[in-house]
């Protein structure tokens, strides 16, 4: 069985864990990372030097990366699905992983440290409500990309969903001031029906 260090309120193993919901994968998963440790462990720092979650083995072969472990599983498992089979269709999805990484987590995530793990007295509200602008601005760019699409990459969801979906679900989560972006709002109202990302995704952030 597949193996995955990681806990539950990481949201780079969320995605792995939606993706193996969707994939219909079991796992066996160890908490890792904050107050359970195990990162700093040397067999964990062997498997993933750089002591960070989530980190997966499938029969011996050892992956971190959470966007590398969503493509490999849906390369491997889901083919025609979450991976789909036209390289243009897959090379949109791959797009939007990693636009994700690059645009996206870069200004969500100061506003989730500084709402949701930071103190209040100890909070730069100029800094969060700069870096959730930057979100809105980001944001912008998937409404208008939206435009005749129901998923990233088509009408299909895929893979390429995995990872933008799980910081559209902090972004609507987090108390900041956003602007109204119908299609964004229909996506998010799509990806709900979804039963993995609402086990998976959809937790009280902490």
């Amino acid at each position: 069985m597949l193996k995955l260090w990681g806990r539950i309120n990481s949201i780079n193993v969320q995605k792995v864990l939606w993706a193996l919901e969707e994939l219909k994968l079991p796992c066996e998963r160890t908490d890792a990372g904050l107050q359970f440790g195990v990162v700093n462990e040397p067999f964990y720092r062997k498997m993933n030097p750089n002591g960070r979650v989530p980190t997966i083995e499938d029969d011996g072969f050892i992956l971190w990366e959470s966007n590398a472990i969503v493509r490999y599983l849906s390369a491997k498992h889901g083919v025609g699905a979450l991976c789909p089979d036209d390289p243009r269709a897959r090379a949109d999805a791959d797009r939007w992983m990693d636009w994700t990484t690059s645009t996206v987590a870069p200004a969500i995530t100061p506003v989730f440290w500084g709402l949701i793990r930071t103190p209040p007295e100890k909070r730069n509200m100029a800094a969060i409500e700069a870096d959730a602008q930057k979100a809105a601005q980001a944001f912008q760019v998937l409404e208008q990309s939206l435009e005749g699409r129901d998923y990233v990459a088509g009408r299909n969801f895929t893979m390429g969903d995995i990872p933008l979906g799980a910081f559209v679900y902090r972004w609507y989560a987090l108390d900041v001031k956003r602007p109204t972006l119908a299609r964004v709002e229909a996506y998010y109202r799509r990806l709900q029906q979804r039963p993995a990302y609402k086990k998976h995704v959809m937790l009280p952030l902490s």
